[in-house]
């Protein structure tokens, strides 16, 4: 159950789980979550085909990427379609969903990894394309695949404060110029098999975007309250993914190592606090089979409660989360707990429990 003492109570003990680490929201709630799908379907097989030639002549097997990551497929916008038009559907979508009108909005803060420019920012495009008024901020928050969650503890933050009423936390990615770009790399003469390895992850990236509505907790009753939540850094590991517009290279193997400690660590730190162990559902950023399969042993929890969508949608970025929460809602009761975990390259963790 929810419990606001949670934090004043850790800071009193002498815990380390409290300050900037631990946060715990007094008012704040989402309202709404919505998601879009990307129409394109892009089985795995089409990246063995294009590929053939370098697989054959490195001596590497077809269908690693759905052996070992378990991605199946993964999506693409249509040819001319802009993430951003998209995000600003979904954001608008959402309002609807949380029956808020655009002109109550305070801030619209975009979480897009993938965006098609340095500047200006792609919540200036959202929210022109929302029709959002004069009056609502709009900037981006870029943290890798961490920014929703980010996004949300702003929100909640300026919430509390008294600054806004209500808060749209959305994105959109487009990884598909990232792929094109992989592709043509890897075709080339020379490419060895660290090459391969280290531009692997791209292709397990996918399209898609979602949106959520946050609102004060004190208007909307029927809201799902956000209850707190814990952040790590684990800085030290801020090479082991690096990407810009075109080209991502990533050391998967210490991605995977470094990053479950730190996300081990944080859920722990949470469990001490609320009792993490006993949620009704455990929504993880999408990443792969194996990073699946690796955090549920560690942190002891029950598979069938973590939802996996990877297989189909493949890891979208900061969007992969909400879009599992968004697909999720349906299977979700009232007074059920959902633990939000987010982690990005950098290395970063946060993470967030809701009551439904």
């Amino acid at each position: 159950m929810y419990d606001p003492s949670a934090s004043d109570r850790a800071a009193r003990d002498g815990s380390p789980f409290h300050g900037n680490a631990t946060f715990a929201p007094a008012n704040a709630a989402l309202l709404s979550i919505s998601h879009v799908e990307a129409p394109q379907v892009v089985p795995s097989s089409y990246f063995d085909e294009v590929l053939s030639g370098t697989l054959e002549r490195l001596r590497l097997r077809p269908g690693l990427l759905e052996k070992v990551a378990g991605v199946r497929e993964r999506r693409w916008w249509a040819e001319g379609q802009k993430a951003s038009d998209v995000a600003a559907e979904c954001g608008a979508k959402a309002l609807s969903e949380a029956g808020v009108d655009a002109s109550e909005v305070g801030v619209v803060i975009s979480t897009t990894v993938t965006r098609p420019h340095l500047e200006p920012a792609v919540a200036t495009s959202v929210h022109h394309g929302m029709d959002l008024p004069p009056s609502a901020m709009n900037f981006d928050i870029a943290n890798a695949c961490l920014a929703w969650v980010n996004g949300v503890q702003v929100a909640s933050a300026m919430i509390d404060s008294g600054m806004i009423r209500y808060a749209v936390v959305l994105g959109a990615e487009d990884v598909r110029s990232m792929h094109e770009g992989t592709i043509a790399r890897l075709q080339r003469e020379g490419i060895t098999r660290k090459d391969f390895l280290n531009e692997f992850a791209t292709m397990t990236l996918g399209c898609g975007a979602a949106a959520a509505v946050i609102g004060r907790a004190d208007e909307h009753p029927e809201a799902h309250r956000i209850v707190g939540g814990v952040s790590r850094a684990g800085t030290a590991h801020h090479e082991l993914c690096i990407g810009d517009m075109n080209h991502m290279k990533t050391d998967a193997k210490l991605m995977l190592t470094e990053g479950i400690e730190i996300v081990v660590d944080a859920f722990n730190a949470g469990d001490e606090l609320w009792g993490w162990r006993d949620a009704e559902k455990f929504v993880i950023h999408q990443i792969s089979k194996v990073h699946t399969e690796t955090l549920v042993e560690r942190i002891g929890v029950d598979a069938a409660k973590v939802p996996m969508t990877f297989p189909q949608w493949g890891n979208v970025g900061p969007i992969s989360l909400p879009m599992t929460l968004a697909a999720t809602a349906p299977e979700l009761s009232p007074g059920d707990r959902v633990i939000a975990m987010g982690v990005g390259s950098g290395l970063n963790t946060a993470m967030l429990e809701l009551q439904w």
